[in-house]
């Protein structure tokens, strides 16, 4: 598992299927979002859509 250096989520692969940033394979913290519009948490990191996400990308 990689995480985007762009939008922080968790995925697989070099390049982000969803912003189309590149991954790094250094990372920790691991949020898994739900519900995005009543998560103070995902909304405080600015996420608006549910997905598994890293807190901290080098």
């Amino acid at each position: 598992m990689r995480a985007c250096k762009k939008c922080m989520r968790v995925v697989e692969g070099d390049t982000c299927p969803v912003c189309g940033g590149r991954t790094s394979q250094y990372w920790s913290g691991y949020l898994a979002v739900i519900d995005p519009e009543n998560s103070k948490i995902a909304q405080k990191m600015g996420m608006k859509t549910p997905g598994e996400f890293a807190l901290k990308v080098r």
